[in-house]
């Protein structure tokens, strides 16, 4: 008898993403994520619960039923949807190999194409704006000092949000070479230099944290490590603070990435070349660079500079004085 479903999606994360492939977590809460609102979906269409579905009643016209209500109801943008179906085809890549007699049905989900979705401009602060989000945060308090101190590092490194959060006290090297340690997507470690004035905040927020070198850096009030959740209510507090003086912040939607991106247009500004960029960021490939060369309105000015102006007939320089014809002809 072939395995059912309960025992093929334990055996594809315990086995397949843990084991074999050795997933992040990063990666295993996202597939669980999908998982449960597959679940939640069928519960509610089908009336069966997790443990009683079989392999058939996830066919091609439940999962797009399924694709359906993440976007209509749920108000899922494309990207997620496509995020959602992804996990999907892992499995359905796994039960093909585990178990053949469904690879018919296999076949069909696999060919399910994402979704194509609006490509927008990247949300990037200039330095007035970073400039006035970090003085919003109370240097009296203790909670103030922590989060100007998280958002200082954020903005200079570019660090994503896991990076962030994932950080403990030992990760930073202060002294000759001040640096941040991190572990990124696919495990990769790197070090971020880290700028002067970054480097004293840290150093006198250490001192204040006295914690081991495995504790986090960035506390909550219990101890623990900071939440992705807790990280973008605080952010949003500062950005409602801010832009009561920055106005340019009413227009903008301030997220965790945003400082990543705008730490990568503050480098493509001052004339780093991608490829260092893409280190910087821990980005796989250079081309995932790209987008700052599309959000960067300087550099298309200075091209538009180059090129000359309209209804304007092409022609050679012409002195119009004795002294620089005779310089010219030199």
């Amino acid at each position: 008898m072939p395995a059912g479903l309960p025992a093929l999606l334990q055996s594809f994360f315990t086995d397949r993403l843990c084991r074999q492939r050795r997933a992040s977590p990063n990666t295993i809460s996202g597939y669980r994520d999908s998982f449960r609102l597959l679940f939640h979906f069928a519960k509610e269409r089908l009336g069966k619960a997790p443990s009683k579905l079989m392999i058939e009643d996830l066919n091609v016209s439940f999962i797009g039923d399924f694709l359906d209500y993440l976007e209509k109801q749920r108000k899922n943008s494309a990207r997620t949807r496509n995020i959602r179906l992804a996990a999907i085809h892992s499995f359905f890549q796994y039960v093909a190999f585990e178990e053949p007699a469904h690879a018919l049905l296999c076949q069909r989900v696999l060919a399910m194409p994402a979704k194509r979705h609006e490509r927008r401009p990247i949300e990037f602060l200039n330095r007035e704006e970073i400039d006035t989000l970090l003085a919003s945060a109370d240097l009296s308090t203790w909670i103030g000092r922590r989060d100007r101190t998280l958002l200082l590092l954020a903005v200079q490194t570019g660090l994503r949000v896991s990076e962030l959060t994932s950080l403990n006290c030992q990760d930073i090297v202060l002294g000759t070479g001040a640096h941040v340690h991190c572990q990124g997507k696919g495990r990769k470690h790197r070090c971020t230099p880290l700028r002067p004035e970054t480097a004293t905040m840290l150093d006198a927020w250490l001192r204040e944290r006295s914690g081991r070198p495995d504790d986090p850096l960035f506390a909550s009030i219990r101890g623990g490590k900071l939440s992705r959740d807790a990280i973008e209510r605080l952010l949003a507090k500062y950005t409602s603070i801010a832009a009561v003086k920055c106005r340019s912040l009413k227009r903008k939607n301030v997220s965790p990435h945003a400082f990543r991106h705008s730490a990568a247009m503050d480098l493509l500004q001052h004339g780093v070349d991608r490829s260092v960029i893409a280190l910087w960021l821990g980005h796989e490939s250079v081309e995932t660079t790209q987008i700052y060369l599309h959000a960067d309105m300087k550099l298309k000015e200075q091209a538009l500079s180059r090129s000359p102006p309209l209804g304007v007939k092409p022609g050679r320089y012409r002195p119009d004085d004795q002294l620089l014809a005779f310089l010219e002809s030199l």
